[in-house]
């Protein structure tokens, strides 16, 4: 679905460049991908790369469009339409996650050296900010960056990291000095050729299996100062504003994932005939799907008041806030419901609902928890207890 009051024809006809992109360079591939636990990043990010769609709002300069972030939108909501999550989810940690502080705060020295070929595609990035103790709770994180010289030397270790595997750069934040809180981080971009990191193991997931997610280690792995993104401390901080980006995200490719996998169920449901007629005939599941279809539409508009704020330069984290802990509610009840009414072909292998239940379930998790979204919530609503 696509709304004139947002999108012009030149976003209708980008929106039909990369739904080309999916139907020819994502989805033949997926059972592959999804067999192998991995997906080549290097092959997809370049053929991306070629078509504009990992810089789209990002200066001109470093190889980007330029362009406003509505088109941002169309290609977030397209690639959420894929076949399987697990490869959208690490094209929107190259674009959503790992490199808007980078194109935001970064010196031209450092957005030619790690942004131009972000964009370009000839450079894999994550973000590494989840530890094994440190999860939602960034703030406790302990991975530490010692300054030596011109240098950090950084020890630690990071884990849930998307694109671990394969990534060429990381956006890291770690302390640089404290022992606990928000204060002391810094966001660090690490090349992963450097001495002393290495891939601890690749972790075995319940869904988004195309997608390859893992350890990592930092053993006196030493980088130049020059690398850090803004002054020392301010990380935290720089993060927390990447994270809003990377929320947004996650809403508006759910809401296409969610939409696509209702109409599934729709053309599934009138097809399958049980007791003389079809299965939508009974007035309990069009009811209910079409109860979904609102939820989702609801969501898609909150989605939508949020990048009207990101435009504008408003602070959008209690409302993006929210916007996420709807994704990842909703996204749960279409998944459990759609399966539902697809029966026991909803339950087997063979068939893309199971896929969908399994990978849905990652959205309340990853990002930020539901229970963070709605301590952020609370705070803004100034509904927390004793205040």
């Amino acid at each position: 679905m696509t709304n004139s009051l947002y999108f012009t024809e030149e976003h209708e006809m980008f929106r039909q460049t990369v739904r080309r992109f999916v139907e020819t360079e994502i989805n033949p591939h997926v059972e592959k991908w999804e067999e192998n636990r991995t997906f080549p990043a290097h092959d997809l990010f370049k053929k991306a790369g070629d078509l504009g769609l990992l810089g789209i709002t990002y200066p001109e300069e470093y190889g980007g469009m330029g362009l406003d972030y509505w088109y941002q939108v169309v290609m977030l909501e397209e690639v959420g339409r894929a076949d399987c999550a697990g490869v959208p989810m690490a094209l929107a940690v190259q674009t959503d996650m790992a490199t808007p502080a980078l194109a935001e705060y970064g010196t031209p020295a450092q957005k030619e050296k790690f942004l131009t070929p972000a964009i370009s595609g000839d450079a894999v990035f994550a973000i590494a900010v989840s530890e094994p103790d440190a999860g939602s709770d960034v703030a406790a994180i302990r991975t530490r960056a010692v300054a030596d010289g011109d240098d950090y030397i950084i020890n630690g270790s990071k884990m849930w990291i998307t694109s671990g595997t394969q990534a060429d750069y990381l956006t890291l934040l770690a302390r640089t000095s404290g022992e606990y809180g928000f204060k002391g981080m810094s966001l660090i971009i690490v090349p992963t050729d450097t001495p002393g990191f290495s891939v601890s193991r690749k972790l075995e997931k319940l869904g988004n299996h195309s997608s390859d997610t893992a350890i990592l280690t930092f053993e006196d792995v030493r980088v130049p100062q020059a690398n850090r993104i803004g002054a020392e401390g301010m990380g935290f901080i720089l993060q927390m504003r990447q994270f809003q980006k990377e929320r947004l995200a996650g809403a508006l490719m759910s809401v296409s994932g969610m939409e696509r996998i209702i109409r599934m169920t729709i053309d599934y449901t009138r097809q399958r005939q049980t007791f003389g007629k079809p299965l939508i005939d009974n007035q309990w599941i069009h009811f209910k799907i079409t109860e979904l279809l609102t939820e989702v539409e609801a969501l898609r508009q909150l989605a939508y008041h949020c990048t009207r704020m990101l435009v504008a330069g408003m602070d959008l984290t209690k409302e993006v806030s929210m916007a996420k802990l709807k994704a990842g509610r909703l996204a749960r009840e279409v998944a459990d419901t759609c399966l539902q009414f697809h029966g026991g072909m909803g339950y087997v292998e063979e068939y893309p609902m199971a896929r969908y239940f399994r990978d849905a379930r990652l959205l309340s998790i990853g990002g930020g928890a539901d229970e963070i979204m709605m301590g952020i919530i609370a705070k803004y609503e100034d509904i927390l207890p004793g205040r």
